[in-house]
């Protein structure tokens, strides 16, 4: 085997990567190689501590006190604002809030308002389906006669005209991983009077993301993902400045009232992006997403970025010197500058040969009918941890261990 795709090269790889201090930051078993962070990031050892903090400090000893003395009730505001710096947006137009198909709902509902003369939503239907499931019931329930309009990659800027009241897309495609050109997209929405409404969810913490930048209208995302933020973790949602004193959602609750301890009868909406909120925020959820922000802004973006294209490459390179006759056929962009943060194979026996990989320790994830995703979140991944990903996986292959039945047998959750 070349130096190129050896195990030393990689070793040398780590050994010259600015990145690899954190690592040690995150808990992590021992032998484990985590490549499923695309889907739910590792703990960092820093929110375990803030989470038993604020389990014992805020909540056992503080008590109610603590929406006040502990900042509880600013959280939503505060995290929001540590969000936008990581997706270009500015300070007062991210809130974290509930999970990211509610907040899909809010924004949309937004939008169609803020259109009221248009009645085409443009979507990828190859993306994930929950965004077009909350559409569907959004439309059904409004009863207007809203249609929406899907397209795919290549043909999404041609789908959008002057019927068209949103573009709602997902920058990093969940399973393939191909990036759609947000600048061009939301100009070509812009130049037709729609407004853009971007999913971040595989992108925010992979890629850089430049809101203001490409004039987005909306966006959401999830934290639980290269956010680091834990299981079902707080999603967050981005309105543009320009839209806030006119954007109304229709899940209108005391949090979003502009004077919620006032207990008026009647809802008046909040100023700025707190009109988005609606009831009362899961606090240790929250507290818990702090430490991965941090771990974001110390490595920042554009190396994160690097590293995660290097790492990719390398398991491309290695796929194709160890296993170039296995079934294996690359699902993603083959150039890694037009991916997101992993890399997707089709393999006809996909489910039974993630499942052996996983029992020997190498963990990633599979998406209906045969893609196996690889997640590449830089900041706890070594580059021989992608070496020995590899090296099990054609063990796997050569010995026909995914054959065994045990590993057909198909879990709730793939």
């Amino acid at each position: 085997m070349s130096d190129l795709v050896s195990r030393a090269a990689a070793q040398a790889m780590d050994a010259a990567d600015p990145l690899a201090v954190f690592v040690t930051e995150f808990a992590l078993p021992e032998g484990v190689v985590y490549l499923n962070g695309n889907s739910l990031g590792p703990a960092p050892k820093a929110a375990l501590t803030r989470l038993a903090q604020a389990a014992q400090e805020e909540w056992a000893d503080g008590l109610i006190t603590s929406w006040n003395k502990a900042g509880w009730f600013a959280l939503p505001y505060r995290l929001g604002d540590r969000v936008a710096r990581l997706i270009g947006a500015g300070p007062g137009e991210v809130v974290l809030t509930d999970g990211t198909s509610l907040n899909l709902f809010r924004v949309v509902s937004a939008a169609l308002a803020l259109r009221r003369d248009r009645r085409v939503i443009v979507m990828e239907g190859s993306n994930f389906p929950t965004n077009n499931y909350i559409v569907q019931g959004l439309i059904e329930s409004l009863g207007q006669g809203h249609q929406i309009r899907f397209a795919e990659k290549d043909t999404l800027e041609d789908a959008i005209d002057d019927d068209v009241a949103a573009v709602v897309l997902t920058q990093a495609h969940y399973k393939t991983a191909h990036v759609l050109d947000m600048a061009a997209i939301t100009a070509k929405a812009y130049a037709h009077g729609a407004l853009a409404i971007w999913d971040l969810c595989h992108s925010a913490g992979a890629i850089p993301v430049d809101l203001k930048g490409c004039h987005a209208d909306f966006a959401v995302g999830c934290t639980y993902k290269y956010l680091n933020g834990g299981p079902g973790g707080p999603a967050y949602l981005f309105v543009a400045s320009r839209h806030q004193g006119a954007a109304a959602q229709p899940l209108t609750g005391w949090w979003g009232h502009g004077a919620p301890f006032a207990f008026d009868r009647d809802f008046r909406p909040a100023e700025g992006i707190g009109r988005m909120l609606t009831g009362t925020q899961p606090i240790l959820s929250m507290v818990a997403t702090e430490a991965g922000l941090d771990m974001i802004e110390r490595a920042g973006t554009g190396a994160i970025r690097a590293k995660s294209l290097a790492l990719g490459k390398l398991f491309q390179d290695l796929m194709a010197a160890r296993l170039p006759d296995a079934g294996f056929a690359l699902a993603s962009p083959a150039d890694p500058a037009d991916r997101g943060g992993h890399v997707a194979y089709d393999h006809p026996s996909g489910y039974p040969i993630m499942k052996a990989l996983i029992a020997r320790g190498v963990i990633g994830d599979f998406r209906a009918p045969a893609t196996l995703r690889f997640g590449f979140a830089p900041l706890h991944l070594r580059f021989v941890d992608v070496w020995d990903a590899v090296d099990r996986l054609a063990q796997i292959i050569e010995t026909e261990l995914w054959r065994d039945p045990a590993y057909a047998a198909v879990d709730a959750v793939t």
